[in-house]
């Protein structure tokens, strides 16, 4: 069966894009890994900015359901030094719906999916290969042998993108550590932890190290351990008590985040594509999100993955007969529109596991722009 446009990846930028070009009249296919919605974790929240990811969504026009499922008291940020000193802590105005509103990612993603119809993401479509047509198109080859054919193929799958050897062969780099734990229930289990992280952020911030904390719209903790890139194998962090021992002489208080996670610590590596990363456009394919320009999870990620699906969501609508046409000025524009903020983001990550850490991220929030999010 062959498909007009075909969308690989069901993360938030795939279901933007599917969502704007469905309100348009042109369908598209979603071919997603996992096996339904509710497979495995979305992770924690994200604020969307006003300028991308909100945007985004209007243009979707599911505005009023994001105020609906946004936390707007999530934007409240707490920083301390590891003897539990408060060194920032940022406040949003009481009662107020503006700036960049926490929604926590699996509430964002069953929006996207509800708005869609029935028919358009395909589960348990592990994206493995996609070869040209001899008249033009692309065939898709999937994990267990099945097969599709498309005119168009977005890929919109992530770190490890299939589809973005079609078009560049830019090398991930390695940049940091990421362990997550979660701890359960927290308000009734661990109040003291709940008074500590408060509705928002906390992040703990030491010598090359950070200890973070964020407060999901289920009343569970999202934690999180951000450590310099190391030669070490990820399974020296999926014990606790190496990770306890990471932070030996912090506080017992910001410790007690590790110490009360039910889960097991999963770790990860974070990398990056290398900033200005371009490509020459090539017919019926291009990128969005972190398939098109992976950054450290410092705030943008997210937002700019739906800033994409917009963009190129728009750009095909206004030129339906020539595709290759809207492809192309989508490209130039998110080239323009991703290095600043590429740039920024290294930035930010590099500053936030230097050893100077805790005064330089002060010196950040406390500057009169806004701060960046979580991702």
């Amino acid at each position: 069966m062959r498909t007009r446009i075909a969308i690989a990846g069901g993360g938030l930028g795939g279901l933007t894009l599917a969502r704007i070009l469905h309100l348009h009249g042109i369908d598209a296919v979603v071919y997603d890994r996992e096996a339904n919605r509710s497979a495995r974790p979305q992770g924690g929240a994200l604020d969307l900015h006003p300028e991308s990811g909100q945007r985004a969504l209007a243009e979707a026009g599911l505005a009023g359901r994001f105020r609906a499922e946004a936390r707007p008291e999530g934007e409240e940020h707490r920083i301390l030094d590891p003897t539990g000193r408060t060194l920032v802590h940022h406040e949003p105005q009481p009662g107020e719906f503006s700036g960049r509103p926490e929604i926590d990612r699996r509430a964002l993603r069953d929006l996207l999916l509800d708005s869609l119809p029935d028919d358009a993401v395909v589960w348990r479509h592990r994206l493995v290969a996609a070869t040209p047509r001899p008249d033009e198109g692309w065939e898709l080859t999937f994990h267990d042998g099945q097969r599709a054919s498309c005119d168009i193929l977005i890929g919109a799958d992530g770190a490890r993108s299939v589809v973005r050897s079609l078009l560049t062969d830019a090398e991930l780099s390695y940049v940091a550590t990421l362990v997550e734990l979660n701890v359960d229930d927290v308000d009734q289990r661990h109040p003291d932890l709940a008074e500590l992280v408060g509705p928002g952020n906390l992040w703990c911030v030491g010598v090359n190290q950070i200890l973070a904390a964020q407060r999901l719209g289920d009343g569970n903790l999202r934690v999180g351990i951000s450590l310099r890139a190391e030669d070490q194998p990820l399974d020296t962090y999926r014990s606790k008590r190496a990770l306890l021992d990471m932070f030996a002489g912090w506080h017992p208080r910001l410790t007690a985040l590790i110490e009360a996670a039910e889960s097991a610590p999963t770790p990860r590596l974070i990398e990056t594509m290398p900033i200005g990363t371009r490509w020459a456009s090539r017919l019926g394919v291009t990128l969005i999100g972190d398939a098109a320009h992976l950054m450290p999870p410092v705030g943008e990620g997210a937002n700019q993955a739906m800033l994409d699906a917009a963009e190129l969501a728009g750009q095909l609508a206004a030129n339906p007969a020539d595709p290759d046409v809207a492809i192309r000025t989508y490209e130039e524009a998110m080239f323009t529109r991703i290095h600043p903020i590429a740039e920024m983001s290294a930035r930010v990550q590099a500053m936030m596991l230097s050893p100077t850490a805790a005064e330089d991220i002060v010196r950040f929030f406390t500057r009169p722009t806004e701060p960046a999010g979580t991702d």
